[in-house]
Formats: structure tokens, sequence, C-alpha cells
């Protein structure tokens, strides 16, 4: 593959480890765009006739893209390594757009669907998991810290390109000529911004260890292993399962307020003295995306700390907690309701963020991109579960009559009873059995 082959991307032994962060950011900062698809929702549903649920689609194949893909070429990351895997990610994301634009142009949505959606999908699940395995080799010693910076730009990504697409739509107009121009630009800037990414990542020589580390000296923590489990080997194992399921219910519960915040806190203080304005609602969500982001580099930097399987009992008991008071107590009070949402998002984002960490723990460094992205399985079901649930309940009780807080309840107590079967999948994880582990050979080749 010349310039992209895994080989021409190891470092020479000066190569500054702290490039590598950078280089994971240009990728996850460009995809997160994807948090940021409701500003073109309202406009493509003018210029194009379309209902909110088809306006939906680009995005909701998008993530269910972006989960099959982390599977399926997981190994080949691992394989051909992070340039490659970045390269394939900016030509699929950017084309995305590019075809996209074509669509809106045309008044076809279904190359809207098919680009956003589909091949910008596949880019999303490549770029998402494209560097994670790198920087857990480079930062061994505080892996938890080097994921959550890269991941936390996935967070952080919409709040760049939410004010900058929403000036554009404003520049260019929002009829399909403008939406098309606008996506044309989105491709051809992201292009160029996660080359800077292909261009500076690397990986470490094999044997590279950080000035004064030693893994066994390391290893104080019976959780973490020394050895190392194939992708293959550790979806046997229920370790995984179990990780799977956290993740999972982790992921709904975020993401069920997430997709609903602005109707949300609007509705829970309808009836209240201090009704919540549109402007204010906007400002939740712009609070719930700073939490998001916030917590995927504060929360993983801590795991390093006090260990993964303790900061997924604060992720999922705490949240838990965060529910129960919103359900008993969310309109009491405006800055009660908002602090609960805050810290359920910042958990969220830092489930993200700690798990390739909690797997890197638990399978070792050998597969640990490609593991990762089976695992991201469990967001894909979870980006269909979450909103499933809290917008097919609120519907049924607005159609029994009922309004405010009544309309999300039940929502909520599934919430609270997701999140404890997570709390219960956690502590039922266990140091992996040594039958899964790879021949010891192979330790000191993925380090």
């Amino acid at each position: 593959m010349g310039f992209l082959d895994r080989s021409r991307t190891v470092a020479p032994a000066d190569w500054n480890r702290w490039l590598i962060p950078p280089a994971a950011l240009s990728v996850h900062l460009a995809i997160g765009q994807a948090y940021a698809w409701s500003v073109f929702k309202s406009p493509l549903e003018g210029a194009l006739g379309l209902s909110g649920t088809q306006s939906a689609l680009p995005f909701q194949l998008g993530i269910v893209m972006l989960g099959l893909s982390a599977a399926f070429g997981g190994t080949l990351v691992e394989r051909n390594g992070p340039r490659w895997a970045m390269f394939v990610s900016a030509v699929c994301f950017s084309s995305g757009f590019l075809i996209s634009a074509l669509g809106a142009w045309t008044s076809q949505f279904w190359l809207v669907v098919i680009g956003y959606g589909f091949v910008g999908g596949i880019g999303l699940g490549i770029g998402y998991i494209s560097p994670v395995s790198t920087l857990i080799k480079w930062f061994p010693d505080r892996p938890g810290m080097a994921t959550g910076i890269a991941i936390m730009g996935f967070g952080g990504g919409a709040l760049i390109a939410s004010p900058w697409s929403t000036q554009m739509l404003k520049s260019f107009g929002k009829d399909n000529t403008g939406i098309a121009e606008s996506f044309a630009v989105h491709g051809v800037v992201y292009a160029v911004f996660m080359s800077l990414g292909v261009l500076l990542i690397r990986v470490p020589a094999e044997g590279w260890r950080p000035p004064g580390w030693e893994p066994a000296v390391a290893v104080v923590n019976k959780m973490i292993t020394t050895a190392n489990v194939s992708a293959r080997n550790a979806i046997r194992t229920p370790q995984f399962w179990f990780l799977w399921i956290v993740l999972c219910f982790n992921v709904t519960a975020g993401i069920g307020i997430l997709e609903k915040a602005a109707p949300m806190i609007t509705d829970f203080f309808a009836q209240t003295a201090t009704p919540i304005a549109v402007a204010a609602a906007g400002g939740f969500v712009a609070l719930l995306s700073l939490a998001n982001m916030a917590g995927r580099i504060v929360w993983s930097s801590t795991s390093d700390l006090v260990g993964r399987k303790n900061i997924y009992r604060i992720y999922l008991g705490v949240g838990a907690a965060m529910y129960l008071v919103i359900a008993l107590a969310g309109n009491v009070s405006t800055a009660l309701f908002v602090v609960c949402a805050m810290v359920i998002l910042s958990f969220y984002g830092g489930g993200f963020a700690t798990i390739p960490a909690y797997l890197k723990d638990l399978f070792g460094t050998y597969q640990v991109g490609a593991i990762h992205g089976r695992l991201l399985t469990a967001w894909s079901t979870a980006g269909v579960l979450g909103p499933l649930i809290v917008n097919a309940i609120s519907d049924s009780q607005k159609a029994a009559g009922k309004s405010g807080p009544d309309l999300y309840t039940n929502s909520l107590f599934i919430m609270i009873a997701l999140l404890a079967i997570g709390f219960v999948a956690n502590e039922l994880v266990k140091p992996v059995d040594a039958k899964f582990h790879e021949p010891a050979e192979l330790e000191e080749a993925s380090r």
C-alpha cells in the first residue's frame, strides 16, 4: 500500500508520543459532526418535503453503519495500521458529504441517505476505532487519559460543526442548492482536516515502552493483564458480553436524554411558574454537549487512578440515582434537573472513552482495536433502543391525555432498571481465563 502501509508508519526512536493525540483528534473532531446532524433536519424537510422521521434516516443509518463497520473492519484496522484506517475514514466520510450534496442539488433524498448514512457511516466507524489501539500502545501507562483525549473529540465535534453548519446554511440559503453547497464545503474541508491525522500518525517500534515503565511493575490491579487475547477469542469470553451489556445500557440511558433534551426540559417545566423558553432549551442542549465532551476526558483519566471497574460503578450506580432524582423531583428545580442531566451525560461520554482502556486491561493490546470495534455494536443497538424507549412512551402518554413530567416518568424508571442491569454485569466482570490467552511470544510483539 506504499505510503499507507503500516511499515511506513513505525516511529523513529526520538518520536514524541504527544503528537499522537492531535493526530487522533483531527479525525474524531471531524467525524463528531454526526452529533450536529439536527442542523440539517429542518432545512431538508422544507426543501425536499420530508417528514421528521424521514429527515432522521441519514443519521440513524450512519450510527448503524458506525457499529457495523467498526465491528467488521476492526481486524483490518489492526492489520493495516492507523494511517490506512484514517485514510479510508477520510475518503468515506468526505465522499459521503459530496454524494449528499449531489442528492440535495438534484432533490434525490435517497442519495443523501446513501451518502451520509451508508458511505459516511463507514467513515464514522473506521475513523472512530482508527487511533484507539495506537493510543493505547503509546500510552500503556495512561490508557484512559489517552483514549479520553481522542474520543473527547467525537463528543466535541458538534460544538464546532453546529455553528459552522448553521452559518453556512444562513449564507448559502436553506433551499436544496444552499444545502448542497453546505454539504460540498463540509466534504472538502473535512478531507483536508482529516489528512493531517493521516500524515501525523505513527505506531511505536516493536518493544517500545515509555521511559521507566515496566508492565510487570505497573500491574498492581488483578483486573489488568499482561497477557493478550485475540478478537476471535475475546467474543467467546463472558467478559466481552458483560461489557457489551454495560456499554449498551449506559449509552441507552444517555442517548435517551440527549436525543429529546430540548422538548423534555420544556415539558417538565411547562406547568410550573418558570416555564422554559425555546432559547433556554437550546442552551440546555449545549450544556449537555459540554458535559458529554468533558466527561470523556475527566472520567476516563480518573479511571487510570481508581480502576476501570470502579469508574463504571460510578457511571451506572450514580447514573441510576440521577435518573431517580429527575423522576421524583425533576420539576421542583430547574437547576436540579440540569445538574442531574449533565451528570448523566458526562457518564455517557465517559463510558465511551473508558471502554477501550477496560478492554485493554482485560484482553491486552494485541487486537484491542478489533475487539473495540466488535463491542461498538452495543452502540448501534443503544442508538435505536434509547430514543425508541423515550419517544414511544412519550407519544403513548400524550395520546392518553397526560402532559408534563408524566410523559417521561415510565421511561425514566426503565432507564434506572437498565442501569441496574448494567451495574450487575459490571460486577460480574472477572479476569479472563488463561485458556483464551495467545502464546507468550505475542506479548512482546504487541507492545
